[in-house]
Parts: C-alpha cells; structure tokens; sequence
C-alpha cells in the first residue's frame, strides 16, 4: 500500500509540472531561428506592400491632381525647341523595339 501511495504521488507531482507547462511568459519563450526567419520574411513582404500602396496612392494622386493644369505640354514644347529628340517619332520607336538590352530587362526575350 505504501509503494502505490508513493506512486501516486509521483504521478500527481508529474500531472502538477505538466499543467504549469502549458502557462508560459511569452517573453520566456525562446524562438527557433526557423520561425524568426518566417517572421523576417513575412515582416519584409508586408514592408514592400506597404511601400507598393504608397507609390500606387501617391502616383493616383499625381496623376489626378489638376487635369486643367496643361504646363507638361509648354515644358516638353520648350524641349523639343532646343534640340532635344522626340521619343515618340518613329525611328526612335523603332530604334527601342530592337534593343535587345531593353527587351531583356522588361522579361520579353531572353
């Protein structure tokens, strides 16, 4: 009788660590380097999301600003007035079409 009294309480004592186990300080807690690199990529993924919306919002903002507002036109004319080439005129077009170092940053040949 006496050898299953100590039993027991060995096995109570055990159930008793088991329960404390399960309540732990989150700042006890030592993270392994797998789930600390999860979180770095996942904090770096949200961070250039974050950064897309911003350029997306502030280009929007940009861009519809003041549609009446027509000094672009005056800037590029004043450039075109001092020599400098028009990318929209055929040759040039044609020129960046064949550029194979173009066409290979933008991903369309290899």
């Amino acid at each position: 009788m006496k050898l299953f009294k100590q039993l027991a309480e060995k096995l109570n004592s055990k159930n008793k660590k088991n329960s404390n186990i399960g309540m732990i300080k989150p700042i006890d807690v030592n993270f392994d380097l797998s789930k600390n690199e999860f979180l770095e990529s996942l904090s770096r993924h949200a961070l250039k999301l974050y950064e897309k919306q911003c350029d997306i919002k502030n280009f929007s903002k940009l861009v519809l600003s003041n549609p009446e507002n027509t000094s672009h036109n005056e800037i590029v004319d004043e450039l075109l007035k001092k020599g400098i080439v028009d990318p929209l005129e055929d040759e040039k077009l044609e020129q960046l079409a064949n550029n194979s170092k173009l066409l290979k940053d933008l991903g369309l040949i290899e």
